[in-house]
């Protein structure tokens, strides 16, 4: 690996020039200042400590269709298998390894040997082995749970999976921190039909993009379902010493497992309602308005937004978007204050000016990470022959405890070449 590091006017340039073609592996960081995109929000769908604001693109209508196939949809038609990374020996493709001996004429001939052999490697905690054996790219968003293994893992960035692609590493965090036995040799996915999909939190999923450190979910996980441990107890039920009503324990440390539990599942339910229910209706008013995202506000904090390239990529995420912002706004602490719609539009106008990293896969897909402020604004644009766009934007409201490591950081270019 060679890293460079530029300081300086002239090699600044020499610097922005090289970001207009990243090659393979490449990661850039460096100042930046991106055109505002024009959104327009509407009014929000309220439920309880959860304010939905849908929003839809001021300049025109989004894109009809999109090429991608979902995490969802790929794992329950078979076509997308992930595994630990020591499987990875069954997941590899075929290929013959051929011998090349002397032929007639002095011409060489090709000899069959066998299979390609690839070596196996450990299973790792923060690895998984994903292949998409689809005619159709594969989308994933950080949030996404996948179920199985020897621990059920949280997807840890976007990213796109070309159509028919060999096995790649996955980058993913742990989630089930009490478990390291295999419980299926192939993940699925937490959805359990289409009102019970899931994703993190919006708590766990901010450790996952913006800390990138395994201990920090942990601690997130852990958070969350202490907090949901108190969630819609019934009056009748156990007392501590207190004469409070004692939280419930739950016989698993998996944060899908938590949230899957019959009573939690039913204050989330409760808690989405508005946004999920009737869901046909709500879908069809969304395609109506032409919504492309959400800003999402919790007991009176602007706290998330997701953004689409088309209507139609946030119907296939709403329900398990909708769901997991119910999950923070039951176990989410008091925030400032009401929540307007000029609030949310300022949210998604405040410029995407400051530090920029990014990574991806030369005409695959490009992943920007900008902060800026106390925000902080993940892109995955699509790099595809005709598919060249932004397909999903993650904004976010830093924490504070977040917000003062994210000013720790040296504001400095660095390229770093794989």
């Amino acid at each position: 690996m060679k890293s460079l590091k530029i300081l300086g006017w002239p090699a600044g340039v020499l610097a922005a020039l090289a970001v207009c073609s990243l090659p393979y592996g490449v990661q850039a960081a460096g100042p930046v200042e991106q055109p505002a995109v024009e959104y327009r929000v509407l009014e929000p769908i309220a439920s309880g400590n959860l304010l939905l604001f849908p929003v839809v693109r001021a300049g025109g209508a989004p894109l009809r269709e999109t090429p991608f196939l979902t995490l969802d949809e790929g794992i329950a038609s078979g076509e997308v298998e992930v595994t630990e990374a020591g499987r990875l020996r069954g997941l590899v493709r075929p290929r013959p390894i051929v011998r090349w001996q002397p032929g007639d004429n002095g011409s060489l001939r090709a000899i069959p040997e066998g299979p390609l052999d690839r070596p196996q490697r450990n299973d790792q905690v923060n690895t998984l082995v994903l292949v998409n054996h689809s005619k159709k790219p594969l989308l994933l968003l950080a949030g996404e749970i996948v179920t199985g293994g020897k621990q059920d893992r949280v997807i840890a960035k976007d990213r796109i999976v070309p159509a028919g692609s060999e096995p790649i590493d996955l980058g993913v965090f742990c989630i089930e921190p009490g478990r390291w036995t295999e419980q299926t040799a192939l993940f699925g996915t937490s959805n359990q039909g289409a009102g019970k999909s899931l994703m993190v939190q919006p708590s766990v999923r901010e450790r996952a993009m913006v800390q990138k450190d395994q201990q920090q979910v942990w601690d997130s996980v852990h958070g969350a379902i202490g907090r949901v441990a108190s969630v819609g107890m019934p009056a009748h039920g156990a007392m501590n010493q207190a004469g409070n009503a004692a939280p419930r324990t739950f016989a698993t440390t998996s944060y899908a497992q938590v949230m899957q539990e019959s009573t939690v599942s039913a204050e989330v339910d409760k808690a989405a309602a508005p946004g999920i229910e009737g869901g046909v209706q709500v879908l069809e008013k969304l395609r109506a308005e032409h919504a492309v995202g959400v800003v999402v506000a919790i007991r009176g904090e602007i706290v998330w937004a997701d953004l689409f390239a088309s209507t139609e990529l946030l119907a296939h995420y709403w329900t398990k978007l909708v769901r997991s912002y119910a999950a923070e706004s039951l176990t989410a602490a008091p925030g400032l204050g009401n929540v307007t719609t000029t609030d949310a539009q300022q949210f998604l106008n405040a410029p995407a000016s400051g530090t920029e990293q990014s990574e991806g896969v030369v005409g695959v897909y490009r992943y920007l990470e900008l902060r800026s402020g106390r925000t902080e604004r993940f892109v995955l644009e699509s790099l595809l022959p005709g598919a060249r766009y932004e397909v999903h934007i993650s904004k976010l409201r830093l924490r504070q405890q977040e917000l003062r490591k994210v000013h720790m950081l040296p504001l400095q270019r660095e390229f770093i070449f794989r």
